[in-house]
């Protein structure tokens, strides 16, 4: 019986983050560029959403069923205008840690190192800390280090979450099925997403070049 009870967690354990792992897969692919790859990776999407509980499943049809049924450009435009041009809902977890200082740099280079530590070479046509390439680690990669990433920067996420929430973007169930995967937050994480929203980022402008590196392909010109 005592056995029989290890087992048991250990099959649940290994269930809960096969879940973990379809929603950070379904996430990320919802929160790609808007290109011509968006049908296919839609239907992924579509095929991830019946193996996952209600709760997140509900939240990823959502976005799913917005995308489905909205123009490529006018979807592409959108995507544009809520993660490329307003900081409060950027997709790199840096900025909000570090901001526009010289850190940046040094933390963006941490996630290429989570990589490199998991056996793979960080993606070439996306930075490092985009969202969509830690949930595509995460999911595809090594789960383990790619939920203490994701972890990390739960208050970020809690502040992205909460930006596009505010703004009644159709993005907003996606940042709350990938928050629904991770540790509660504590008072103090609160106040630390409450305070981030309110005050910004670290701010020191230094020059700093983008480091780029990623996944998925997005548009040409666009930092």
């Amino acid at each position: 019986m005592i056995g029989f009870g290890r087992g048991n967690r250990g099959s649940g354990r290994r269930s809960v983050v096969a879940q973990h792992r379809l929603v950070w897969h379904a996430a990320g692919l919802l929160l790609a560029y808007p290109d011509a790859g968006q049908g296919e990776r839609l239907g992924v999407v579509e095929d991830i959403l019946g193996h996952l509980p209600p709760n997140s499943r509900d939240q990823l049809a959502e976005t799913c069923r917005f995308l489905r049924g909205c123009d490529e450009y006018v979807a592409a435009t959108q995507y544009v205008e809520t993660f490329d041009l307003r900081r409060r809902s950027t997709l790199y977890l840096t900025y909000w840690t570090a901001g526009d200082t010289r850190n940046r740099g040094r933390e963006i280079l941490s996630f290429a190192d989570a990589y490199r530590g998991a056996g793979v070479e960080p993606p070439k046509s996306e930075s490092a800390d985009h969202l969509t390439v830690v949930l595509e680690f995460a999911a595809c990669v090594d789960p383990e280090a790619g939920s203490k990433l994701l972890s990390a920067h739960r208050v970020p996420l809690e502040t992205i979450w909460s930006a596009l929430t505010d703004s009644n973007s159709p993005y907003a169930p996606v940042l709350a099925a990938v928050c629904g995967t991770l540790p509660s937050v504590s008072n103090q994480d609160v106040l630390r997403a409450q305070h981030l929203a309110a005050s910004g980022p670290p701010a020191e402008a230094v020059g700093l070049e983008l480091f780029t590196l990623t996944v998925p392909p997005r548009r040409e010109g666009v930092t």
